[in-house]
């Protein structure tokens, strides 16, 4: 038995795509490193895992569908391209499935690489279906819509499965650079993180920390949405920056209306520092347009001017339903809806400003030294890296 993995937009990457293979490759062995003795090779569009015990091949199945870059796999017979053995494996993938689906109908699909096999296409969909036919009992064929398709790949030896798993697609996490998530504990901002990291980038989060005003069950829970997206590309640093003493000196010294965006624009601050130490190319938050009030278009723009980075935004025109959909699928959602507070509902405005001005919130920022309170912060980051 072994499992045959498809990658989908790799193929349309030229010159490049070695590159994008041999990074999917390195991540299949990550997420999987656990389970001992799978070996991996790659063959023609193609990746063959083998090697592995078979008692866990449902938990090994798990892991596959979410490595971003695969877009299906199937688990497979392997055989030489002998006709004979084809015949005989195919038969006994066939009852097994019939026998497990109780099905009732059948048809026999092929792709034949080897072009010098004996049988072209459809001469092999023929030879094997009528083979099949005759030698079960009440079953009939149905091309349109059958129970079971029995599946043939001729390449360098012969493939034989019955069922093809989808995955999430996508990129390599890793080939498209490296972006620091603020992550705040919320819904939105581990979707965000989850659909960059699908567009093949390697993400290291930042948490905003207000001790005592947010206790360590709080932390622990954006350690385990940490987790969970780990699952998606392995190891995931995370940067745990102190934020109460900032929060308090902009309560105290700022009007409070604008509270929220002067805070905003700190986390964008300090996140651009914490970026640039560790080689990220680019901020991801999961700001939605008009969701609050820090995420009206001038709050955007009063943001935006803090840093020279990009700043990734992949939920923005997302409703709040959709987010939340992706959030379950992902299953991030019931750890984001834990009844524990972050940073961002600690000191809120009663009256926050919506559409503030960019020239009046740096005049309001005059009041604080800015650059102290940003440099201690940066250097009592405590960093922990997250496994799932």
């Amino acid at each position: 038995m072994v499992i045959l993995i498809r990658y989908g937009e790799i193929h349309l990457k030229g010159l490049n795509r070695p590159q994008f293979e041999r990074r999917l490759k390195d991540n299949i062995k990550i997420v999987l490193k656990e389970f001992k003795g799978i070996n991996i090779k790659r063959i023609n569009g193609r990746f063959i895992l083998f090697g592995f015990d078979e008692n866990y091949i449902d938990d090994i199945s798990e892991k596959l569908k979410n490595v971003f870059g695969i877009h299906s796999f199937s688990i497979a017979l392997e055989t030489d391209k002998d006709y004979e053995n084809v015949k005989k494996e195919s038969l006994r993938m066939f009852w097994d499935a019939v026998n497990k689906a109780g099905a009732k109908t059948f048809k026999v699909a092929a792709k034949r690489s080897d072009k010098s096999y004996k049988f072209d296409t459809m001469e092999l969909i023929r030879e094997l279906g009528g083979y099949l036919f005759e030698n079960t009992n009440g079953i009939s064929v149905d091309v349109k819509n059958p129970d079971i398709t029995l599946n043939v790949e001729i390449r360098e030896m012969a493939y034989i499965y019955t069922d093809i798993i989808l995955c999430r697609g996508g990129l390599p996490v890793g080939c498209n650079g490296k972006a620091a998530l603020l992550l705040s504990g919320g819904i939105d901002s581990p979707v965000s993180g989850y659909m960059t990291m699908k567009r093949g980038v390697l993400i290291e989060c930042i948490h905003f920390y207000s001790f005592p005003y947010t206790g360590e069950l709080a932390k622990q829970k954006v350690i385990d949405l940490c987790k969970i997206l780990s699952g998606f590309g392995g190891g995931i640093r995370l940067h745990i920056v102190p934020f109460t003493e900032i929060q308090k000196e902009i309560f105290e010294k700022c009007p409070n209306s604008e509270l929220t965006i002067i805070m905003r624009r700190f986390m964008m601050k300090i996140a651009d520092r914490i970026a640039a130490a560790n080689e990220c190319s680019a901020l991801i938050t999961g700001e939605s347009i008009g969701q609050v009030a820090s995420q009206t278009l001038e709050s955007l723009n009063c943001t935006n001017t803090v840093t020279n980075l990009p700043v990734i935004r992949p939920v923005i025109c997302f409703d709040k339903q959709e987010i939340i959909e992706i959030a379950k699928d992902i299953d991030t959602f019931e750890t984001s809806i834990l009844p524990y507070e972050d940073c961002c509902t600690v000191f809120t405005p009663k009256r926050p400003v919506t559409h503030p001005n960019l020239e009046r919130i740096v005049n309001s920022e005059q009041v604080l030294d800015t650059e102290t309170l940003i440099k201690s912060a940066v250097e009592n980051t405590e960093m922990i890296v997250v496994k799932g």
